[in-house]
Formats: structure tokens, sequence, C-alpha cells
């Protein structure tokens, strides 16, 4: 029996020996939003061989009312009960590919996405493997109204009583680990309020999908002890940002690809041509990694936040991070790609991450010097002469150089690429129109 069928089987079995009540289909729109919809366990097993029907077109990024109707296909191998209370007895998650009716993977599927991209790496011969560092604030409510209000003035890794959200971190990263997503460790960040919980390295595949359930959990958690968590890249003036430093290699089978002990960084060819790779079309990318008007806000000089097209080895001002190699342990080479943030859509996220990896070991791309001073400290005319660009500074930046390349529209297909241009200008667009206290308070009384 094969694999899937075996998981299949199990998930069927689980069920009913759980006494599941209900299955929650879950699946996101292009923007990255978890959808769901429920069925009962005497669907499941039709689910996993038909889909489920449901109509497309009211789905962000789906299809057009007169094509609307697609299949939700249900992974088993993403499976799990949910730890949380759900008004209906035991509730059970499970993720979905959409599919067209005649079986087809359906181009407005950002996990479809990521499942292309995924096999043009097994093609070459790689499997991705992804880590990302998931930052985010805590504040006593989410109304918009007022001025977001920290619960703690803590800092980088204290551990007082000022840190009073270190409760809800336990519970988030116990809530976690009952749905299967390890956690490697957690902190206080910088800034009051801000958290930090690394997820433990995975597929890319699977980790997309943990990094769509984190949300939920962080937010599910925060939610009972009467608080709201928020993943808004830049929620507070004066104060450093929330980012997704995403560590990434490639396997070759159980060899990690990146590793070259004869090389004087330990990084092998294929781990130079993805750094050039991401290098040189960091640019290109940045409107899928970093998605939202405020994403802009973070990527500025003076909160710690990447903003140059360079690499070096544990320095904190570039984009490609090489962070040092554990002692022994050739699996853990790695980079370290600073750029992305939280509220990005994941599977869109790694799926041009690692398009402009793999076109960087394609073509050869010759990767320039380590960078070996802190950029930060640089005069622009200093970082010129360098050669060292930096990343588009607002999202219409960002849009026109998304719009301009070619390895982008590839990545995603030319549903999900043109879809997400016209959405994501059309939200600059009613920023841009819009007055903002900013203006009012400077201008208004003077003007």
């Amino acid at each position: 029996m094969e694999s899937s069928e075996r998981q299949r089987d199990y998930v069927l079995r689980t069920v009913e020996e759980r006494g599941v009540r209900m299955i929650r289909l879950w699946f996101t729109d292009v923007l990255g939003q978890l959808k769901s919809f429920a069925i009962s366990p005497v669907e499941l097993e039709g689910a996993f061989e038909e889909g489920m029907r449901f109509d497309g077109s009211s789905i962000d990024g789906y299809s057009r009312v007169q094509e609307s109707d697609v299949l939700a296909r249900p992974d088993p191998n993403s499976f799990e009960i949910l730890p949380w209370a759900d008004g209906v007895g035991t509730s059970a998650r499970v993720f979905c590919d959409i599919i067209n009716l005649d079986g087809s993977p359906f181009e407005g599927d950002p996990r479809q996405v990521l499942r292309r991209n995924l096999e043009k790496a097994r093609e070459k011969g790689f499997s991705f493997y992804v880590a990302p560092e998931m930052e985010f604030f805590y504040f006593a409510d989410g109304d918009p109204s007022k001025r977001p209000e920290p619960l703690d003035q803590a800092s980088y890794f204290d551990l007082t009583t000022a840190d009073v959200a270190t409760d809800l971190r336990q519970r988030t990263i116990h809530t976690l680990e009952a749905l299967g997503i390890p956690v490697e460790y957690s902190h206080h960040e910088d800034a009051p309020s801000q958290h930090e919980i690394d997820l433990r390295y995975t597929d890319a595949l699977t980790m997309a999908d943990s990094v769509m359930t984190f949300r939920l959990v962080v937010k599910e958690v925060a939610l009972e002890a009467g608080v709201h968590a928020t993943f808004m890249p830049k929620p507070l003036t004066g104060v450093q940002g929330s980012g997704m430093h995403t560590h990434v290699s490639l396997f070759e089978g159980d060899t990690n690809a990146f590793y070259d002990p004869d090389d004087e960084y330990s990084l092998s060819e294929v781990a130079r041509g993805f750094i050039a790779g991401l290098l040189h079309h960091a640019r290109e990318i940045t409107a899928v990694t970093n998605q939202w008007v405020n994403s802009y806000k973070r990527l500025v000089v003076g909160y710690e936040a990447p903003i140059y097209t360079s690499w070096a080895r544990n320095n904190r001002s570039v984009i490609v991070n090489v962070p040092p190699i554990k002692k022994g342990k050739a699996e853990s080479a790695r980079l370290e790609y600073r750029a992305p943030d939280p509220a990005c859509n994941p599977y869109l996220a790694f799926s041009v991450i690692l398009a402009a990896g793999l076109r960087g070991i394609e073509k050869g791309y010759e990767l320039a010097d380590e960078t070996v001073v802190n950029l930060y400290e640089l005069t622009e005319a200093e970082r010129i002469a360098e050669g060292i660009d930096t990343l588009p500074q607002s999202l219409s930046d960002a849009l026109d150089e998304m719009e301009r390349s070619e390895l982008v529209a590839e990545a995603l297909g030319e549903h999900v690429f043109e879809w997400f241009i016209r959405n994501k200008r059309q939200e600059w667009m009613e920023y841009k129109t819009h007055v903002t206290t900013f203006e009012l308070e400077r201008y208004l009384p003077r003007l």
C-alpha cells in the first residue's frame, strides 16, 4: 500500500477511534488569509477520493463567477486533532489542495503554487527545508481607533516581572506541540510586548502549513486570555517591527547541499549560487515576502531591519546572513533570509525564495564578496561604491520591481501573479489617497 493510502487509512481510523465530530478543511486565499469549512466524518473518505466542491469566486484571488466551482481535496499528511474546545466535541483540521473539477491543480491555490516550485527543485535533485523565526506583538486589545497598548516594557531576552506574556508564550508552545508543530525556542524580543517563537526545521510545504496554524494558535491563545496578538509588521512607532527571518537549506537525499568542508566558509557552490540568486532577485521578490503597505514601515534604517542586498556571516545589517555551522553537524549548514515579515503568505514567500535561489544555481551567478562592515554605518556614497543596493522602500516600488520580473511571474503562475499585482495596486491607491493622523497633526495647524 502506498504511503498516501496508508496515511489516509490512519486518518479515517483515528477519526473513528477518537470520536471526532467535525473535520475542518483549511486552505488559504492568495493573500495568505486562512479559510475553512467543515464536514462530518462520514464525508471524509469521499473528500479524500474526490474532493469537496465549493464556490471559488467567493475567495480572494480564486475563480471568476463564470468559472467558479473548485474542489478542496484534503491532504491526509496534514491531519491533526484540534487541542481546543470547538463547541461540537472533538474536532480536527486538515489542509487542502484546491483542484479544478477535472482534477488538475487549481492555479489560484497558493499551496499548489508551492507544490509546483518544490517539484522543480526535486527535478534537480533537491528538497527544500525552512525554519522561520516568528515575531509578533501582544496588545491589551485590537481596537484600531486607539493607539496599541503593550502588555509590558520588557526588552530583548528579558525574564522579569515585566515580561507578563511569558505564560502566553508557554501556553502557545504547548498548543503548537499538541498540533505536531515542534518549537526550537522562544523569548521576549527587543520592543515592548514583542515576542519571538522559532519553529524547528522541516520541509517547506509542511512549514507553510505550520506557519498558517501558528498564526491562528497565537491569536487563539491570546484571545482566551483577553488580549490581542498581531503579526502586523510595524504596529508601533519608534521601535523595531516584526520580521520572519527564514532559515533555508537544500538537501540531496540526506546530504546538506549547502555544506562543503573544504571551503573557507564551509559553503558549497550550491550554497553560493543560492545566495547569489537571492541577492540578484531580492528586489523582485520583496512584494511577495513583504506584501502590505505597513511592511515598508519596518524596512527602514535604524531598527535592525535588513534592507541592503548583500550577504555576510553573522551580520544583522544584510538580507542574507550565514549562521555558523554547528561543530560536527554538516546538516546544520543554512542561510538566513532576513527580509520577510510574518504577515506574508508563506506558500508564496517560500516559492519565490526557492525560485530565486535555484535561478542563481542554474545560471551560475557569481557571488559578490562578503560584507564585513556594518552597513548601517556607511554613507550612501560608500554603499553605492561597494555596489550594494537596497530593497524597495514602498509597496508601490516593490510592485514595480515584481511586475517586471520574469522569475516571479514564472514562480507564481500567471493567475496568482496578475491577481496579486492588481490587488496590491488597489491597496497602494487606497493608502496614497488616505489622509493620515500624521498629516493632520503636522499640516492642519500651520498650512
